[in-house]
């Protein structure tokens, strides 16, 4: 599946948080990560004019990439096995010089999608800590 670009990815997003309105349960997953596919590597000095820190960007050259690197950006239902046929998936790839704005609206959309969720019920943990401070903490005896 190829990528969406960001405006479709939000669009889409939407409704997926809106399809989860009304229903007891069910959770979407978000996940970003760096993308890195085909990036050029920095080259390597001379052992002789070497430094700790050229040494240690040749051991790990991905830590300091000659250009900014996308993030791409994930979304899903979650669903099961059972389920795929349901299973949407939704990614787009964010330039880096486009993070911030996207960032920004990527929060409004899942704040806005978050609205609907329903408290954790805490009334159960409550009664079981007030059952043990009652029911004989202390140690001492005669």
């Amino acid at each position: 599946m190829a990528p969406l670009s960001n405006d479709e990815f939000f669009a889409k997003l939407v409704e997926l948080f809106d399809s989860r309105k009304g229903k007891d349960h069910g959770s979407i997953f978000l996940t970003q990560k760096r993308l890195s596919y085909d990036q050029p590597t920095a080259p390597s000095l001379p052992e002789d004019q070497a430094t700790d820190e050229t040494t240690a960007a040749a051991a790990f050259p991905d830590q300091r990439p000659p250009q900014p690197l996308p993030v791409l950006v994930r979304a899903t239902n979650g669903k099961s096995k059972e389920r795929r046929k349901d299973k949407v998936k939704l990614s787009t790839v964010v330039r880096a010089d486009a993070l911030p704005g996207f960032f920004e609206r990527y929060a409004d959309v899942c704040k806005a999608g978050m609205t609907t969720l329903k408290p954790r019920d805490r009334s159960k943990r409550k009664g079981k800590a007030k059952k043990k401070k009652a029911g004989g903490g202390g140690g001492g005896g005669s």
